[in-house]
């Protein structure tokens, strides 16, 4: 057996390692050929994934070997696709990193080859836009020449590697012996689970994301009830708190996940209650902006500018959005994250560096950035938390 893993980042760099360590040679396919370069050479591209650099360093360029092109994988007979899938402006969703990567691997789909889907995707497209492609580009029939299954990634970064030891992996095939098939393989390196379909799969992973989503908003929207009535929410939060209730912290939703995978039901369904979750998160912002208009002053300081502390990605960050939003009310405004240098943070998010916290007239905490907590305790009376949430 010999598998490819198509899409090299924070979620398929762990996954063909996790592969690899399981004693099955690895073809990792990326666009980045220094990522490519470094994988071989044993260093682990994404530094904030406990445990990768050690399988990197161990199997990179041995049982795991990275490459830019597509051909290379020709001798696999499993291949494995985990790119991203973003939505556009009208929050619709962008195919076509998915339709590259199905295009390659048809052309190079042999006889009795077992192909899986893992990006998070709307419900019907491994049986649909997936199965259409590759039946197209090698001439053979998914589900009798081929087998086809969807098995969602469940990880998270910052805990990938322990998931594939501690999580259940969904597999549901577009047929039944799809699904055999592709079970079989995946229990040499997870714990995976059958599901009836490819759909019923896609909807499980679309489902997790949105009962966050509806339930941070629900945790959003409770704080501000609690504000209202002079009440703390924590202590509120806890009060509430047993074995049918357990509310969530309020706060942002930020990265590839959650503020996407809701958008494939909304476009698609009428899901009032799902729909008006996502706008409640993405307006959060403005309830931050009306909190700092209350404190005096134009200089405004935000510490973590990522979507979430320990993760080098600004996807969908609400740091962003909040950056947009002050600049738009003529604030000054001035940025800090561990994870990004001076020079970063002021091209790739441009505001200016904060580098004196004294000179702020608010700080505002976007994530638990605990690098900065000692200097931040020394500034009494001008910190917004908006993380643990707007003390």
């Amino acid at each position: 057996m010999k598998i490819s893993v198509t899409g090299l980042g924070k979620a398929g760099l762990p996954l063909a390692a996790v592969i690899a360590d399981s004693g099955i040679d690895v073809i990792g396919i990326d666009l980045d050929k220094q990522k490519c370069q470094m994988i071989n050479k044993g260093y682990n591209p994404i530094k904030e994934e406990p445990g990768l650099s050690e399988l990197i360093k161990k199997h990179g360029g041995k049982k795991l070997k990275a490459t830019s092109n597509p051909e290379n994988a020709k001798k696999c007979n499993v291949h494995i696709v985990i790119v991203p899938l973003f939505i556009d402006e009208n929050k619709k969703p962008d195919f076509s990193l998915l339709k590259k990567a199905f295009e390659n691997i048809g052309k190079l789909a042999k006889k009795n080859d077992l192909v899986v889907l893992e990006t998070t995707v709307p419900v019907r497209t491994t049986e649909t836009f997936v199965k259409d492609l590759l039946e197209k580009h090698s001439g053979l029939r998914a589900g009798i020449d081929f087998y086809l299954a969807y098995s969602p990634e469940r990880i998270m970064t910052g805990y990938s590697i322990s998931r594939f030891k501690d999580f259940p992996k969904l597999v549901g095939g577009i047929n039944k012996i799809s699904t055999e098939k592709i079970f079989a393989v995946y229990k040499k390196f997870a714990k995976p689970v059958k599901v009836s379909n490819s759909r019923t799969a896609e909807l499980a992973k679309i489902a997790e994301g949105v009962y966050r989503d509806v339930n941070i908003a629900l945790a959003n929207e409770l704080f501000k009830v609690s504000e209202k009535y002079d009440i703390n929410f924590w202590e509120m939060k806890e009060a509430a708190k047993h074995q049918y209730c357990n509310i969530l912290e309020p706060g942002n939703v930020g990265g590839h996940c959650i503020p996407v995978y809701p958008w494939f039901l909304i476009n698609e369904l009428k899901v009032p209650l799902i729909k008006t979750a996502r706008i409640l998160n993405e307006d959060i912002t403005e309830y931050y902006a009306k909190k700092i208009e209350k404190i005096r002053g134009k200089r405004i300081g935000i510490v973590g500018l990522s979507y979430r502390e320990g993760v080098k990605e600004k996807a969908y960050s609400m740091s962003i959005d909040l950056i947009k939003l002050l600049k738009k009310k003529s604030y000054d405004v001035y940025g800090l994250d561990p994870l990004y240098t001076k020079q970063e943070i002021e091209k790739e998010f441009g505001v200016k560096y904060l580098d004196n916290f004294s000179k702020m007239d608010v700080i505002i905490l976007m994530n638990k950035e605990f690098k900065y907590k000692n200097r931040l305790k020394k500034i009494k009376g001008k910190v917004v938390d908006v993380k643990n949430v707007l003390g």
